[in-house]
Order: C-alpha cells, then sequence, then structure tokens
C-alpha cells in the first residue's frame, strides 16, 4: 500500500490536504490512535480499493506519539510506501489564521502563542521523520490542494518532477530538495517595457533567457537534473521538486523553470508551478 502520514500545526492545512487525497482515490482517516495503524493497514492491504490511504496523526493523539518511529518502521518493514508530510506555517499566519477563523487552539485555550509553542514542541519527533515539510503560509486553499495532489496523486512506482519558481525575499520553500538561484540573470524588473510583465510572457522570457549566460546554465542544469534524477529514483524518492529563485518571484525564476520544465519533460512527468508569481513584487 502506500500510506500518506499527514501532520504538522494546528491551522497549517491538514484538512485540506486530507481532503485533496480523498479526492485523488485515497481512504482516508481523521486522528487515528498510532497503536491501532498496524491493524488498520493490514485490514486495507485486503481490500483492491483502498491500496492507497492518507491519515492525519497530530498533536491531538497526545502519549500515543512517542511510538510513532517503531509504527512507521514495522510498516515501512513490511513493504509498505509510507511517508510523512509535515505542513507547517509561520507563528504570525497562524495567528492570523486563528483570528479569522475565531478558533481556539486546541492546546491554548485563550493563550494562542503558547498553544502554538507547545503544539511544536509535541511534534518535534514527527517533524524529523518527515519526507517532505510543505509551509504553507503562501498558499490558499486552492493552491494547497493542487500542490498536494501534484505530489501524492501519481500511481505508486511514478517518479514525478516539479519546478518550482519563487522570490527568495518571500522565503525559502521548504518542499525543495534542490534550489537554484537565477539572481545574476538580467533582471526585466528594470526594464520600463518589460517591468510590468511576468517570465510566462513571451517578450520577458526571451530577455532573460537568450543571455550566453543563461544558455549556459540552462545546459548544466540540465546535465546535472538528467544525472540526479535517475539516482534519486534509484534511491526510492517518487517525487522531486527543484525550486528556481529570483529576488521576487516573478520574471527570472519563471522564465527559467518554465524552460527547464520544456528541456526535461522527456525524461519524466514534469509540472511547473509559480508560488510568489501574484505578489508583484521585483525580479
Amino acid at each position: 500500500m502506500r500510506i500518506v502520514i499527514i501532520t504538522g500545526v494546528s491551522g497549517a492545512g491538514k484538512s485540506t490536504a486530507l481532503h485533496a487525497l480523498e479526492d485523488v482515490g485515497y481512504y482516508c482517516v481523521d486522528n487515528l490512535p498510532l497503536p491501532l495503524l498496524g491493524r488498520f493497514v493490514e485490514l486495507l492491504s485486503h481490500a483492491a480499493e483502498a491500496r492507497k490511504s492518507a491519515l492525519v496523526v497530530d498533536a491531538r493523539a497526545g502519549d500515543f506519539l512517542q511510538g510513532h518511529r517503531e509504527a512507521f518502521a514495522s510498516l515501512r518493514a513490511a513493504g509498505h510506501d509510507l511517508e510523512v508530510l509535515f505542513l507547517d506555517a509561520s507563528d504570525e499566519v497562524l495567528v492570523r489564521r486563528y483570528s479569522e477563523t475565531r478558533r481556539r487552539h486546541p492546546l491554548g485555550g485563550d493563550d494562542l502563542r503558547h498553544g502554538i509553542l507547545l503544539e511544536r514542541e509535541i511534534l518535534s519527533g514527527l517533524r524529523e521523520e518527515a519526507s517532505a515539510v510543505v509551509d504553507t503560509g503562501n498558499l490558499n486553499v486552492h493552491q494547497l490542494k493542487g500542490v498536494i495532489q501534484e505530489r501524492y496523486g501519481r500511481s505508486v512506482g511514478d517518479f514525478a518532477l516539479a519546478l518550482l519558481s519563487f522570490g527568495f525575499k518571500h522565503g525559502l520553500p521548504a518542499e525543495a530538495d534542490t534550489v537554484l538561484d537565477v539572481r545574476f540573470l538580467p533582471n526585466p524588473y528594470f526594464v520600463a517595457s518589460l517591468s510590468a510583465g511576468c517570465g510566462t510572457d513571451p517578450e520577458v522570457a526571451k530577455y532573460v533567457l537568450e543571455s550566453e549566460e543563461a544558455q549556459g546554465f540552462l545546459a548544466r542544469v540540465q546535465a546535472l537534473l538528467e544525472y540526479q534524477l535517475p539516482l534519486a529514483e534509484r534511491e526510492g524518492k517518487g517525487y522531486f521538486t527543484v525550486a528556481v529563485g529570483c529576488t521576487g518571484g516573478r520574471h527570472r525564476s519563471v522564465a527559467v523553470a518554465v524552460e527547464l520544465a520544456r528541456r526535461l519533460a522527456g525524461t519524466h512527468p514534469v509540472t511547473v508551478r509559480h508560488r510568489d508569481l501574484t505578489r508583484g513584487s521585483a525580479g
């Protein structure tokens, strides 16, 4: 079976992630006690319609969390494909989300920040076990759903590549396996006729990509990834994210991510996502 354990801090989007996986055929359970995990998977493994399962495991499990390493190791030893997805967001984002929904933190009562701190301490072991950490602070509900389905909607055994453009001024994407910095390339932001555009516009992309530096960079990165990706797949990774960053995530990183996706499309299934494209920032 493929098993995705969804965990993370309250308010980071675990329910959205669970619903997203349910929409692509996962058998989903919220807050299953860890001592029941092995028996639950054993039952499901005999059902043809439940070859993929997703479970939310979080701070509500209390003392049951102490056995998570042994529970996960046992399932992997039995041959199951188990991944742990940890959803996170900054304290400021979490406080804003709780203020907007007027909900109380499950561990903090009236002291929201204390609850957030306590929950991070409780979940520190699960975060260490995570196959992927996704910062949802810059994602709305629809974007998070797309990220989850993009990563886990594939069939068991498939290997997928994602190109993610971003702006360094907005923070590094936590889900990146490799980060490329393209801030050395010509910046359309300082060209009056191109500044208002973005990296998906043909004129902007041409300005970014036509230089000798850009072509040399793209050729070297393409060669690196063509060498690296089969090795990552051999090691059991099912998904690889290459993050391409410029200053604001609107021009150079977008153009390079799209071009790399075009060049690598013949080697693996490729998706492209632009995290900061709509922020309207320089670069």
